[in-house]
C-alpha cells in the first residue's frame, strides 16, 4: 500500500526541448494551443503532374454538383485541375488526396459566401485554394490546419494523438468567420431561416461517447489520444486518471489571480501604496511548494495543493506528484469557517508550518519516514481550504459575463471541443448569435415563452402509487398549455425503484421491472400533445439495472449505462404513437423522441452556449459520513482570510447586482439568497442567523462540487470509476447549469460562480404528504425555480 501510494502520482517526463517552460512563473500562455513537434525528417516532398480536366471531371462533379448543390464552369475545373496536379502529384487518385481538396474548396467557397456557380475567373476561387495551399503538406490537408475540420477530432495516417492547434494561416480576426462548422452544420442553420425551435438545437451527449481528453502539462493543451478506451484498461490508467486530475486544478490555480505574481506590484513592494486617506498594502500572491521541496526546509510556511488520503498506518496524508506529508489537524481552521466540505479524495489548499521528523519528536511508525515516498515530518496545517474554481467564460476565453454574444478574449482554451458540439472560438459566435435570434425575437417573443423550459423530475420510483399519481399530476399542468408553449425537455432522474432491482426478493425482478415502465408508457400515452413536442431524457440511479444485480443498490461504479432497451419498449411505443397521429412535417419541427442516457449525462443547447450536467448521487450523506471535522471556535474572533480570490469586494457587489435582477424577473426567492454566495462573499454571509440551515446546506455542498470540478471528488474504494473513462466526471469548464439530484439533500436553486445549481429533491416529498415537488429551468434566462403541487 505505501508502494502504491508512492507511484500513483508519478511524474510525466516533460519535453526538454520546450522553449516554454511550465513553470508557474509564466501560468498559461496566452494562445495554450498544441505546437507542431519538431522534427528532423524534411517534408515529404511531391512532384507535380499534368492533370486533365476530363481526367478530374467525375470526381468533381461527385463532390461539388451531388454533394454540395455546386456547378463547377469549364475554366474553374481547369483552375482545380492544375491546382490538384501541382499540389497532390500522382496520389490524387490512389491515395484519395483529390477528394479531400475538392471537399475542402467547396465547403470554403459556400462558407464565404460564393455562388451556386462555381468561376474560374476572378480572384474569390484563386483566394480559396490559395488558404488551402497553406494547409497542405505533402499533398494532404492537415487535420491541425484544417479550414472545415478544427473542431471535428479525426486523425491522418500516422499521428498517434490529436492536439488541438490553431491555425497558423489564420489571423486572429479572420479565424472565426473562416473555420468550418462540420459538427452542428452551421450552414444549413443559417440559410434555414423558418426553423426556430429550440429544440433543434438540443444535444444529449452519452458519458460514453464524450471525447477523451487529457490535460498536457508540459505543453499547456488538452490532447485527445487515439489509444483504444476499455472497461478493463491496464492498471496504470488508475495512476494517470488521478494524476490529470491533480494537473486540471493545477493548471487552473496557476490562472487564478491569487496565485500570479504581478510584475508591477513587484517594482512596488518596497514602498506602501497611498490611495486618498488610506494606505494600501501591496497585494502578496500564494506560492504553491511541491511536497519534494520541503525537506530542509523545517520551520518554514508554505502552501501546498495535494489530495487528501490515508497512510497504511491510519493517518492523514497529502500527496502530490512529487510525493506524499503526514498532516497535523489540530489547530487547521477551513477556509471559508463551515463553507464548504473537506474528505480524503479531495484536492485541497493546505497552509501551514513544515517540522522535519526528529525536531520534537523522534521518528516513529506513523510519520512513515521515507517510506514509499513520504516525506519525513508533519505538516502543522493553520488553515485548509478548497482550490478556487474558475468560471466558465475565463476558462472558453470569453470576455465579459453576458453570454449572448459575448467577445473573443486572448487565453483560455476556446479552441478545444469538450463535448464534441464545437468549440467555442469555432462555433460559439454564430451560435450565440443564433441563440440570440431565437430567444428575443420580437414576432416569438410571446410564443417561446414556456418553450425555452426544461422539467426536472428526481427520484421517480415507479414501483410506487403515490409516485405514479404525482408524474400524472404534473404532467396534466404541461398538458393544459398551449403546443407552442410545451416545455422542449423532461427530464427523468432515478432511482425509478425504490429497491435494487435484480437481486431476488419479491419486488426486485427483471418482470417486474419491465411491468413498471410499462405503467409510465400507460400515463405518457395520455397526453399525446407533450409527446409529440418534447425530447424525455431519462437518467437512472444506482438502484437501476445492470449495475444495480452486482452492487445491490450500494455504490456503483461510474459512470452508469442507462436503462437497456429490454425495459424500454412500450414507453418508445408511445412517442412513436403520438408522433405518427400527429402527423407534421418533418422538415419544420422535430418529433418527440426519448434518449435513454447514461449518469451523469450532459445536455447541451446551442451548441458550446449552453451545458447542462445531470448527475444522480448520494452525495450529501456520503460527506456527512467521510467529511473531516474541525475544532469550533469562539464566534466572536475575527473570520479566516479567504483563499478563493482578492476580489471578494467585486464578487459580493456582483452578487447583489445579480439578486435585484433576478428579483425584477420573479425568480424564486431561493436563488435571490444564493446570489451571494461568492468566495468573498461567504465569510460575511456565513455569519448571519437569518439565513436558513437548507440553504446554508446547499451552498455547502455546491461549493464542494464546483470547487474541486469534479462529481465524485472521492477515493475510488469508496465510489469507483472506470478508469478510462473519467473525463465525464470532470467539471471543466464549469457547465452554465448543474443538477445534483440527491434526495438527501435539500432542494435548492442557487448560483456560484456563474453556475446555476439545483437540485430538484424527490418528485413526492417524504415530509409533506400530497405534494410533488419538481425544478423548472428556463434556457433562456439560464434559471430554475422550484415548483411544487398538490396530487
Amino acid at each position: 500500500m505505501a508502494a502504491e501510494t508512492a507511484n500513483r502520482f508519478a511524474c510525466i517526463p516533460g519535453d526538454r526541448n520546450d522553449p516554454l517552460p511550465s513553470s508557474s512563473a509564466f501560468g498559461t500562455p496566452v494562445h495554450p494551443i498544441g505546437r507542431k513537434p519538431t522534427s528532423d525528417a524534411a517534408t515529404p516532398s511531391v512532384l507535380p503532374i499534368s492533370l486533365p480536366p476530363a481526367t478530374l471531371r467525375p470526381l468533381a462533379f461527385r463532390t461539388f454538383t451531388k454533394k454540395h448543390n455546386l456547378t463547377l464552369t469549364s475554366t474553374a475545373l481547369q483552375a482545380i485541375a492544375t491546382f490538384i496536379g501541382t499540389h497532390c502529384g500522382s496520389g490524387w487518385r490512389e491515395e484519395g488526396l483529390a477528394e479531400r481538396v475538392l471537399d475542402e474548396t467547396a465547403k470554403v467557397w459556400k462558407k464565404n459566401g460564393g455562388g451556386v456557380i462555381v468561376l474560374g475567373e476572378g480572384s474569390d476561387l484563386a483566394n480559396v485554394l490559395r488558404n488551402i495551399e497553406g494547409c497542405m503538406v505533402g499533398g494532404r490537408v492537415v487535420p491541425q490546419r484544417a479550414l472545415s475540420q478544427q473542431a471535428s477530432l479525426r486523425s491522418e495516417q500516422g499521428l498517434s494523438t490529436i492536439t488541438y492547434a490553431r491555425p497558423d494561416s489564420l489571423s486572429r480576426d479572420d479565424s472565426q468567420s473562416s473555420l468550418g462548422l462540420t459538427t452542428l452544420e452551421l450552414e444549413d442553420a443559417e440559410e434555414d431561416q423558418h426553423t426556430k425551435d429550440p429544440r433543434q438545437w438540443l444535444r444529449i451527449v452519452d458519458a460514453f461517447e464524450q471525447p477523451h481528453l487529457t490535460y498536457n502539462a508540459s505543453q499547456k493543451q488538452f490532447d485527445s489520444t487515439s489509444k483504444r478506451v476499455s472497461l478493463f484498461p491496464d492498471p496504470s490508467r488508475r495512476i494517470a486518471l488521478l494524476r490529470d486530475r491533480y494537473q486540471l486544478v493545477h493548471q487552473r490555480l496557476l490562472r487564478n489571480e491569487a496565485f500570479q505574481t504581478s510584475t508591477v506590484a513587484l517594482s512596488r513592494s518596497k514602498s506602501l501604496q497611498r490611495s486618498s486617506s488610506e494606505i494600501v498594502m501591496p497585494q502578496q500572491a500564494y506560492k504553491l511548494t511541491p511536497i519534494a521541496n520541503l525537506l530542509g526546509r523545517s520551520g518554514s510556511t508554505h502552501v501546498l495543493l495535494g489530495l487528501l488520503g490515508n497512510s497504511p498506518t491510519g493517518t492523514l496524508v497529502l500527496s502530490d506528484l512529487t510525493g506524499s506529508i503526514s498532516l497535523d489537524l489540530q489547530h487547521a481552521r477551513p477556509v471559508p469557517e463551515d463553507g464548504a466540505w473537506f474528505a480524503p479524495g479531495m484536492m485541497v489548499l493546505a497552509e501551514g508550518l513544515y517540522e522535519e521528523e526528529g525536531s520534537a519528536a523522534g521518528p516513529s511508525l506513523a510519520g512513515d519516514g521515507g517510506v514509499g515516498g513520504t516525506i519525513g515530518g508533519k505538516f502543522h496545517v493553520a488553515s485548509v481550504g478548497g482550490p478556487p474554481c474558475e468560471r466558465r467564460d475565463l476558462t472558453l476565453g470569453v470576455l465579459g459575463h453576458n453570454k449572448r454574444g459575448g467577445l473573443v478574449a486572448p487565453g483560455g482554451f476556446g479552441w478545444v471541443d469538450f463535448l464534441g458540439v464545437g468549440s467555442e472560438r469555432a462555433n460559439g459566435p454564430t451560435m450565440r448569435s443564433l441563440e440570440k435570434r431565437t430567444w428575443e425575437g420580437q414576432d416569438l417573443a410571446s410564443q417561446l415563452q414556456g418553450r425555452s423550459r426544461m422539467v426536472i423530475l428526481g427520484e421517480v420510483n415507479l414501483d410506487s402509487t403515490r409516485t405514479l399519481e404525482a408524474l400524472k399530476q404534473v404532467l396534466g399542468i404541461y398538458g393544459a398549455e398551449r403546443a407552442e408553449q410545451t416545455p422542449m425537455t423532461f427530464v427523468l432522474i432515478g432511482n425509478f425503484t425504490r429497491h435494487a432491482v435484480l437481486v431476488g426478493g419479491a419486488n426486485g425482478g427483471s418482470i417486474e421491472y419491465k411491468e413498471y415502465f410499462d405503467s409510465l408508457a400507460s400515463i405518457l400515452a395520455d397526453f399525446p400533445c407533450i409527446l409529440e413536442d418534447s425530447t424525455f431524457v431519462f437518467v437512472p440511479g444506482d438502484n437501476d439495472p445492470w449495475a444495480s444485480a452486482f452492487s445491490a443498490g450500494a455504490a456503483a461504479v461510474l459512470p452508469k449505462r442507462g436503462v437497456p432497451e429490454i425495459y424500454t419498449t412500450r414507453v418508445k411505443k408511445a412517442f412513436a404513437t403520438a408522433n405518427a397521429e400527429a402527423n407534421k412535417p418533418t422538415n419544420k419541427q422535430a418529433k418527440g423522441e426519448t434518449v435513454w442516457s447514461t449518469n451523469p449525462t450532459r445536455l447541451t443547447l446551442f451548441g458550446p452556449a449552453q451545458e447542462l450536467v445531470v448527475f444522480r448521487d448520494d452525495l450529501s450523506g456520503r460527506l456527512r459520513r467521510k467529511g473531516l471535522r474541525f475544532r469550533k471556535i469562539d464566534e466572536s474572533k475575527d473570520a479566516q482570510p479567504d483563499l478563493a480570490g482578492p476580489h471578494g469586494e467585486d464578487e459580493l457587489q456582483r452578487g447583489q447586482q445579480a439578486a435585484s435582477e433576478q428579483e425584477a424577473m420573479g425568480v424564486d426567492r431561493t436563488i435571490e439568497n444564493a446570489e451571494s454566495a461568492q468566495p468573498g462573499a461567504k465569510a460575511k454571509d456565513s455569519n448571519l442567523p437569518d439565513i436558513p440551515s437548507d440553504l446554508r446546506t446547499a451552498r455547502k455542498l455546491v461549493k464542494t462540487i464546483l470547487d474541486q470540478g469534479h462529481l465524485s471528488p472521492f477515493p475510488l474504494t469508496d465510489r469507483p470509476i472506470l478508469w478510462d473513462y473519467g473525463n465525464p466526471l470532470n467539471l471543466y469548464p464549469l457547465p452554465t447549469a448543474l443538477v445534483l439530484m440527491d434526495p438527501e439533500a435539500p432542494s435548492y436553486a442557487l448560483t456560484y460562480e456563474g453556475c446555476h445549481a439545483m437540485n430538484p429533491g424527490a418528485l413526492v416529498m417524504p415530509g409533506r404528504r400530497g405534494v410533488a415537488q419538481w425544478i423548472e429551468y428556463d434556457a433562456r434566462t439560464g434559471r430554475g425555480k422550484i415548483r411544487d403541487v398538490r396530487f
